[in-house]
This record gives structure tokens, C-alpha cells and sequence, in this order.
């Protein structure tokens, strides 16, 4: 069992190509003891986001804190604490923050975190 607080997760910036101003805290995963799922926690700043991009696995998210979108081929989603999103296997996808920033929580797959 592993019990800790956010702030004691060290904080580092997102190294993706095509990222701005996005922060990542990997609350919980493999080398914590989670035999599956790796949980980890992106700060964006304002006006901030992920790369436009897809991967073979999906993911899950839960907003913590600000507002932005979620964008896919299909729509934008607005994003606000308490929203939760599924992104499929190989659904381009990203989240930008809006100006405020955005906080939120992404679950994946143990081999889709790295």
C-alpha cells in the first residue's frame, strides 16, 4: 500500500514535442506496486497544452481544478472540475488549458506511461 500527499510527488515539465507549458506528476504507478494502471496528475498553465497526438491504448481523465477542452477529430469538449473524459485506442486527441490553467488526472495503462 502506498499512501501519499501531491505535493510530496515531484513535479516535472512534459518532454513531447509540440507541448507547452504542461507539468506532470506520476502519482502512482509500476514502480509504486500498481500491477496495471499508472496514475498521473498534468498541470497546465495558462493557455498551456498537450501535443495533438494518439497512442494504442486508452486513457481515462478527471478534471481537478481551471477549464480548457478536449479536442478530437470530431469535437472540442469543454473541460471543468468534476468532468470526465474516455479517449480510445488510437483517437488523436488534446487538452489545452484555457487562461487560468487546467489540472487533471490521466490513468493509463502501465505500458502506456513512458
Amino acid at each position: 500500500m502506498k499512501v501519499t500527499s501531491i505535493e510530496r510527488v515531484p513535479l516535472q515539465p512534459v518532454q513531447m514535442e509540440g507541448t507547452r507549458g504542461a507539468r506532470m506528476r506520476v502519482m502512482l504507478g509500476e514502480a509504486d506496486g500498481a500491477p496495471g494502471f499508472t496514475m498521473r496528475l498534468f498541470e497546465l498553465e495558462p493557455e498551456g497544452f498537450t501535443p495533438r497526438h494518439s497512442h494504442p491504448h486508452e486513457h481515462e481523465i478527471i478534471v481537478q481544478s481551471g477549464s480548457g477542452t478536449l479536442w478530437s477529430r470530431e469535437a472540442e469538449h469543454p473541460l471543468e472540475p468534476g468532468v470526465v473524459a474516455l479517449v480510445g485506442p488510437d483517437e488523436e486527441h488534446q487538452l489545452r488549458a484555457g487562461s487560468k490553467g487546467m489540472a487533471f488526472f490521466c490513468i493509463v495503462p502501465n505500458e502506456g506511461h513512458g
